[in-house]
């Protein structure tokens, strides 16, 4: 059993269990196991700089050589290792707020490590056995100017620009503060759009709002979508991975919409293909499989298990219900960017607006709860939910996956956080809230 690994990688509060020496610990026994150039970047977390030097620390007392890219989106690093590096590192809590720091290791494909690996450094961290490399075999820090340009670039040759310039929509941004800042706003612009920047100077306090981009953390998102009469409104989570829109009408989409619609898009290009997504995920990915020669793989919750099974299976298009969605051929991981020129894409090429769009996707209602539950009562509540739902069709993939005859409800426990999250899917919104309000009373009983 894992004792620091999450769903990907390691997060905690910053300078208390995250402190340098724990960081430095870290970064030496990923160093041993990966042995090579290692390229480390970060978000703009006010601990990030103090995080990432420790783990260049340990990196380069294993004997890597190490790239410092700076602040940046988590996909430009999962990019940049693909293409020219032996693993990577990112300094990112993703979501979560502003107290906490993470670290995220990647494979030279720029996947998040395999579980064996994070077994391998684990064993190492708390037995106190990194390699460590005499003085003279330390090696240097360097640095890669024009990633993100490059990163840019690639993102624009992978849509159809000049549809998406005679279109000329008008795109409100909000980067929630994150690394987004880097790279959507200038993104949008070179493709020529008109856009309108909310929250995008890097702010490690997150000022304007929570970077986890939820409705309730998107209501300055959404009434300016309305007051400016805007074509679309794109809010990113802290390391940029993560993409969720507002319609035209200023109504929140959520994040297994704009994963059908995309599906539905690329299937229809490239007469079917393999879409892996988790068991989280709606059933409307299965229904537009079904009728665009598609075939559907699931997994357990986490965007690093689905980039690996696109990669083993040789798969289309993957993702996840919160908005993140993996293009393989580009980066095997969630990619806020190439997510949001697609979205634009479809919506230029189709002429159709936002929500006109969704409405010709098929009709679920899905509803997303969570309720707070330390971390070492979690497997103990689980297994009591499993023996108390045992009457039911169930999938334990992932937590307990519940199928009623009004729809289904997943119970999980989160990987990053210290709560259990419960998602309810069915045909009416009333249904789907029902059932969500269920699933946390099962966890409340054992609490």
């Amino acid at each position: 059993m894992k004792r620091l690994f999450g769903t990907f990688g390691v997060r905690r509060i910053a300078n208390q269990v995250l402190t340098p020496e724990f960081a430095s610990k870290l970064g030496a026994a990923y160093g041993t196991v990966i042995k090579g150039k290692v390229a480390v970047g970060g978000d703009p977390r006010t601990s990030t700089p103090m995080i990432k030097h420790a783990v260049i620390a340990g990196l380069l007392s294993s004997g890597c050589q190490v790239v410092d890219l700076g602040i940046l989106p988590t996909p430009t690093v999962q990019y940049a290792v693909r293409n020219y590096y032996d693993g990577g590192v990112i300094i990112t809590a993703s979501h979560n707020p502003p107290q906490y720091n993470g670290i995220k290791f990647v494979d030279k494909d720029g996947i998040g490590i395999a579980e064996d690996m994070e077994l391998k450094i684990e064993e190492m961290f708390f037995n106190e056995n990194p390699g460590r490399v005499s003085w003279d075999e330390i090696e240097e820090v360097s640095s890669r100017p024009g990633i993100v340009e490059e990163y840019i670039g690639q993102v624009i040759t992978r849509v159809d620009s000049e549809a998406i310039a005679r279109a000329n929509l008008k795109v409100i941004v909000d980067c929630g503060s994150g690394a987004a800042c880097s790279t959507t706003p200038y993104l949008l612009r070179k493709l020529g759009c008109q856009v309108t920047a909310m929250n995008c100077q890097p702010d490690g306090f997150f000022p304007g709002r929570n970077p986890e981009p939820t409705e309730d953390n998107l209501q300055g998102l959404i009434e300016t979508v309305k007051a400016t009469g805007a074509d679309l409104g794109i809010a990113h989570d802290g390391d940029a991975d993560r993409t969720i829109c507002i319609d035209e009408n200023g109504d929140f989409v959520m994040g297994d919409k704009t994963f059908a619609l995309v599906e539905k898009h690329l299937l229809m290009e490239n007469q079917g293909g393999i879409i892996v997504t988790t068991v989280a995920t709606s059933t409307a990915i299965y229904d537009i499989a079904e009728e665009h020669q598609g075939e559907v793989i699931a997994t357990a919750v986490g965007d690093l298990l689905v980039a690996r099974e696109l990669k083993n299976r040789d798969g289309l298009f993957g993702g996840e219900e919160n908005g993140g969605l993996i293009f393989p051929d580009f980066v095997y991981g969630r990619d806020a960017a190439l997510s949001t020129a697609k979205i634009v894409e479809i919506m230029s090429k189709e002429g159709k607006s936002l929500s006109t769009l969704i409405s010709q996707l098929p009709d679920y209602h899905s509803i997303k709860m969570k309720v707070e539950c330390p971390d070492e009562l979690k497997q103990e509540i689980m297994d009591k939910i499993a023996q108390e739902t045992s009457q039911y069709q169930v999938d334990t993939t992932d937590g307990v996956k519940i199928f009623r005859e009004e729809g289904w409800l997943i119970i999980r426990p989160s990987g990053t956080e210290p709560i259990f999250r419960c998602f309810a899917e069915a045909k009416t919104k009333q249904e789907a809230q029902k059932m969500a309000e269920w699933g946390i009373s099962l966890v409340k009983n054992y609490l």
